[in-house]
């Protein structure tokens, strides 16, 4: 083999090393953000599973997570990229009831397993909490509000609507920063919960929409 063939060969086989790199590292690509506390339900998944994704032990110890990850791995893996463009704030005509956790199916239906009615795992929470968003991509935001389910309502058996929510904080424009900590009032709120909270990023019109299960403890 001559000099040159030796090095084209090389440098062949360091193009194909980068592109299998380039595979291997999902959900980098269109880094945007979540909730991570109380942890939106795929950033969670991905939290407590990502490493460790394909432990069959997962169905029973976790399995809403279970069904999550075999309904649509990337839905994990982009934990990051739940969103909507060109909703114009109009949320509640883009996102339908029974889908406010996948965002209306976004993203061709990646997180529709979101939107499953079960025994999520939730994060126990005291009833004056914050909401921690972390900005990967320092968007920054025109606003944020968060809602809570009302008393009453059983995530473990009931689909989430709209009017199952009420808004309990809402922030202003907030400049590009990693994290964004929002301080909420639970009010008189106790046991399972979601926590849903929008995020309209400022870069263009791209709506999050994030759904959290907690449990307050009072």
């Amino acid at each position: 083999m001559s000099v040159r063939t030796r090095l084209l060969a090389a440098a062949l086989s360091a193009l194909s090393a980068a592109a299998l790199l380039t595979v291997a590292l999902p959900g980098t690509a269109g880094a945007h953000g979540s909730t991570t506390d109380p942890p939106s339900r795929n950033y969670g998944c991905w939290q407590r599973w990502g490493s460790d994704f394909q432990n069959p032990n997962m169905a029973t110890q976790d399995p809403m997570c279970w069904q999550a990850w075999q309904a649509d791995t990337n839905a994990m893996w982009n934990w990051n990229g739940l969103y909507r463009e060109n909703v114009g704030g109009n949320h509640q005509a883009a996102v339908p009831d029974g889908q406010l956790c996948s965002a209306g199916r976004t993203q061709g239906g990646r997180y529709a397993a979101m939107d499953a009615v079960g025994n999520w795992r939730a994060v126990n929470k005291p009833r004056n909490f914050t909401v921690n968003v972390h900005d990967q991509a320092l968007h920054g935001a025109d606003y944020y509000r968060v809602y809570i389910t009302r008393q009453g309502f059983n995530p473990t058996t009931q689909a989430l609507r709209w009017s199952d929510l009420q808004l309990v904080k809402e922030v202003g424009r907030t400049p590009p920063t990693s994290n964004t900590q929002i301080p909420v009032d639970a009010g008189s709120r106790t046991g399972r919960h979601i926590v849903y909270t929008i995020w309209q990023a400022s870069h263009l019109d791209q709506s999050y929409y994030f759904c959290s299960d907690v449990n307050f403890t009072g």
